[in-house]
């Protein structure tokens, strides 16, 4: 079911019991930051969406952690839990893999063709709520948003849960992104795209052609797919909007800008207009981060505000990130699952893998993998290393397949008995998260690899592998029908 837009999933939460509603006065300066925080690292079944109606005294709403935990994430998406992702989109692909690499990039292709296919291209209307208000030249004013400043040492206000539009100066592609921007004042925002993000590549062509001015639109709220689809790692030729259009089963509607050649969700809640000159910067930041660390100032480029579109009562819609657990959390788990199958085509030996909220999505990612060949394992960690984002993994490590991932007490077990620290670890260098703060060189790093698999002669291990102690079947069958005898319930 195809969400029209972020009140109607709003409605959805509250009919679910996901949702609570804050009606006392409190601030966008650091009150909403720590009030969900709270709720977000909190018990389970307290951990609900935040519809704060009085902030700051204005007239605009602001909902947070609408997409903080499975259950909601699944909502959003339209499946009944995340494992649905990874299975639906592993129908597009089987039953016939591929073997090869030929075969594998052409199945590859024919997958993400499936999502521009009839009936997923976003389509164009005319007339759209999110223009119901417009303000443009000296009319417009960041101020009327309640843009949240969210942690004591930030640099400033910060938009956190935005779909950042830009279109390719060659192809004309459409990229959305989710960048955090920083307000500097009324009319400017600094654009936090970091240099391996769709965004900073269409700057450098844009700076490469001698471009003056680059479109940029920032859409606030929507559909949740809609809302969620900026934070997909998908190719550069790949629209988000109609990996959206797949999740919520309807195209998404869009509207052309009223002041930029670029088109905007018609069912947002707010929309900000600009332009980038590709050779201006400013410094951004300090922000605290999901890695839990306050990302330092760096210089960033700096949008120019030529528009602001609106409903007549709008909705915003913020995500608080910072140490881990948090909303964020589940955004990346959708995108594990979902796109756990596109791994698989080219690493099919994979058979599951996690990355853990511990790990802030780049530092730490979990696999575990069927065993046939010497050098397997690392096969598969240079494999990850090389593919799209999967390259900024700080940690991998390699578990064998009958080793549930998602349970870190088991691969701790695992990793602890299996390594033998001197033969079964990678270190390299490579490219890191611009995030991260460990790094001696900016977005450069070391990268560490760990086959925690049990071992045999393949790996050049003579010695013979011991088997796991376990109960035998029978045992285990007879304690089970005799259990309610023994009094330990």
């Amino acid at each position: 079911m195809a969400y029209r837009d972020l009140r109607a999933f709003i409605r959805r939460l509250e009919k679910e019991g996901e949702l609570l509603r804050v009606k006392v006065p409190v601030s966008s300066y650091l009150e909403i930051s720590e009030i969900t925080d709270r709720v977000s690292k909190g018990p389970a079944e307290k951990a609900k969406a935040l519809l704060f109606e009085n902030v700051d005294g204005g007239e605009i709403p602001v909902l947070t952690n609408m997409f903080g935990s499975q259950r909601r994430m699944s909502l959003a998406l339209n499946v009944n839990e995340l494992e649905e992702l990874n299975h639906n989109l592993a129908k597009l692909i089987t039953p016939e893999l591929p073997k090869g690499i030929g075969p594998t990039v052409s199945k590859a292709l024919e997958l993400f063709g499936t999502l521009r296919s009839v009936g997923l291209k976003p389509k164009l209307v005319r007339k759209a709520p999110v223009q119901e208000m417009v303000w443009t030249g000296d009319d417009v004013d960041l101020n009327r948003l309640p843009i949240l400043h969210c942690w004591p040492e930030d640099g400033g206000r910060f938009i956190t849960l935005p779909a950042v539009i830009t279109r390719d100066p060659v192809s004309g592609v459409r990229n959305v992104g989710m960048y955090r921007l920083q307000q500097h004042d009324s009319r400017t925002l600094g654009v936090h795209w970091q240099l391996h993000k769709g965004g900073a590549e269409h700057q450098r062509q844009a700076l490469d052609l001698g471009r003056e001015r680059m479109p940029v639109a920032v859409s606030l709220g929507g559909d949740p797919a809609v809302i969620w689809s900026g934070s997909a790692p998908l190719p550069p030729d790949i629209d988000e909007f109609m990996l959206a259009g797949w999740l919520r089963g309807k195209p998404v509607a869009l509207v052309k800008a009223i002041t930029q050649p670029l088109e905007v969700p018609a069912e947002a809640e707010i929309v900000i207009e600009g332009y980038i000159d590709p050779t201006e910067s400013a410094p951004e930041g300090p922000f605290g981060d999901h890695t839990g660390y306050y990302t330092p100032v760096a210089a960033y480029p700096v949008m120019h505000v030529t528009a602001i579109t609106q409903r007549r009562q709008p909705i915003y819609p913020a995500i608080v990130v910072g140490k881990p657990p948090m909303e964020d959390y589940w955004m990346g788990k959708a995108t594990e699952r979902l796109f756990l199958p596109l791994v698989r085509l080219f690493l099919p030996e994979i058979v599951d893998m996690n990355m853990p909220a511990e790990g802030g999505f780049h530092n730490l990612v979990l696999v575990s993998v069927r065993k046939r060949f010497p050098g397997q394992v690392r096969k598969v960690i240079n494999g990850l290393w090389g593919l799209a984002l999967m390259s900024l993994t700080k940690s991998i490590v390699v578990v064998d397949a009958d080793v549930n991932v998602h349970d870190l007490s088991e691969v701790a077990w695992q990793v602890l008995g299996n390594v033998d620290w001197a033969r079964d670890v990678m270190i390299q260098e490579g490219p890191v998260d611009a995030l991260d703060h460990a790094s001696y060189r900016f977005a450069y790093g070391g990268k560490i690899g760990v086959d925690a698999t049990a071992k045999d002669e393949r790996d050049g291990y003579t010695r013979g592998w011991p088997r796991p102690a376990k109960m035998d079947k029978a045992t285990r069958a007879l304690v089970d029908e005799k259990w309610a005898s023994y009094g330990l319930e």
